[in-house]
């Protein structure tokens, strides 16, 4: 399926998170700075990437794609005398970026987004070879 770029220049695939850059160390899952987390849906006709971005404006996210892959970043101003003093930190409050590979699966031309409640949603409609149903083979 697809392929997960993220900012610390390695891929990963959206399954376990044994990433070779060391994300998954002592038991705790290691998140790459400037990445969201995403959940990928499979449906009969397109996929759906739910981007949990929460206080990032519809306006400040910015989606595009070259060379079948699927580019995904937010900005937005913070306060940089009043940032917080997190204990822990598991998603950005400045910026973010993910890329995703599409592997010729997708109609592009077709991709829509809406945000909704802090996640953005993007539809990614599949093409017409990754919407041929699955073929069962008897076995003899």
């Amino acid at each position: 399926m697809f392929r997960n770029y993220n900012s610390a220049g390695g891929a990963q695939g959206c399954g376990p998170a044994f990433g070779k850059h060391g994300h998954f160390r002592g038991g705790h899952f290691r998140r790459p700075k400037y990445n969201l987390p995403i959940n990928i849906a499979d449906n009969e006709t397109n996929f759906e990437v739910y981007v949990y971005a929460p206080g990032y404006a519809k306006e400040n996210i910015k989606l595009s794609v070259q060379d079948d892959i699927l580019y995904i970043s937010g900005t937005r101003t913070v306060d940089e005398e009043n940032l917080p003093n997190f204990s822990k930190q598991e998603y950005p409050i400045k910026s973010f970026e993910r890329m995703l590979n599409l592997n010729g699966q997708v109609d592009v031309a077709a991709i829509s987004a809406k945000q909704e409640d802090g996640v953005l949603i993007i539809t990614l409609p599949k093409n017409a070879e990754a919407q041929k149903p699955s073929q069962e083979i008897p076995v003899n």
